[in-house]
């Protein structure tokens, strides 16, 4: 069972006729939502449009999460090379789907795919930073270097989607407390944080290393985190 057929359309009859006149500098609404069963369990898809980056940002949502507290939430940055090629530079897509696969295994969840591309540069500068890595820069420098920032991203959307949502709290998939202090930031009642550490390989070691030092992910990346331990909330970071 997903999100029932009355808040379906409670949901898309709310922004129907949301105006935005609240925060008209960032508005999000559902467009449409559908059933979407998976190779990780039944979810549902729905499709947002914001007035913001103009970008199509998703939910997967599995089970009921509406006006439900303690929401597993996966917030998942867009990878192009990793989520559809495979790519063994990063772990993007192996946390993508050990949270899709976690998330198809309780009673409810989502997982957030947020059009965010290289930590927010984009496709062609990411692969310009990947460039500069080749030449013996680690994540940060190469970021810098092109005149970013190590992490363009932002979560404010993610916020207003998951409030569209009428999520109440959530705990989070992540290793980036970041994330959790962001989305704290902008309304959400953040409750804890579930991590997804996934092994190293020989070409994403150095990577990971440069997140847990530079940008301050809480990796334990010689050993995979177990899935039943919820350690602890956003607020100790």
């Amino acid at each position: 069972m997903g999100i029932p057929k009355s808040a379906v359309e409670q949901l898309l009859k709310e922004s129907e006729d949301h105006s935005c006149r609240e925060a008209p500098e960032i508005c999000v609404k559902v467009k449409a939502i559908a059933n979407l069963p998976t190779l990780y369990g039944d979810y549902q898809a729905v499709a947002f449009w914001n007035n913001f980056d103009k970008k199509e940002h998703a939910a997967f949502v599995h089970g009921d999460i509406f006006e439900k507290e303690d929401v597993p939430v996966r917030l998942h940055s867009e990878c192009l090379t990793g989520d559809a090629i495979g790519s063994l530079r990063c772990d993007c897509r192996e946390q993508l789907v050990e949270s899709l696969m976690r998330i198809g295994k309780m009673d409810r969840g989502i997982v957030l795919y947020l059009r965010q591309e290289g930590r927010g540069i984009g496709f062609v500068n990411k692969i310009k930073a990947y460039q500069l890595q080749d030449a013996g820069f680690d994540t940060v420098e190469a970021n810098e270097k092109l005149g970013f920032r190590p992490d363009e991203r932002d979560y404010d959307i993610a916020a207003h989607m998951l409030m569209s949502l009428h999520v109440k709290s959530v705990k989070l998939l992540t290793n980036n407390p970041d994330k959790l202090k962001d989305l704290q930031l902008h309304g959400i009642n953040v409750v804890a944080r579930i991590p997804v550490v996934m092994p190293p390989n020989q070409f994403d070691k150095f990577y990971l290393e440069t997140k847990q030092k530079k940008l301050g992910h809480i990796l334990d990346i010689e050993q995979r985190d177990d899935l039943a331990a919820y350690p602890h909330t956003g607020n100790s970071d």
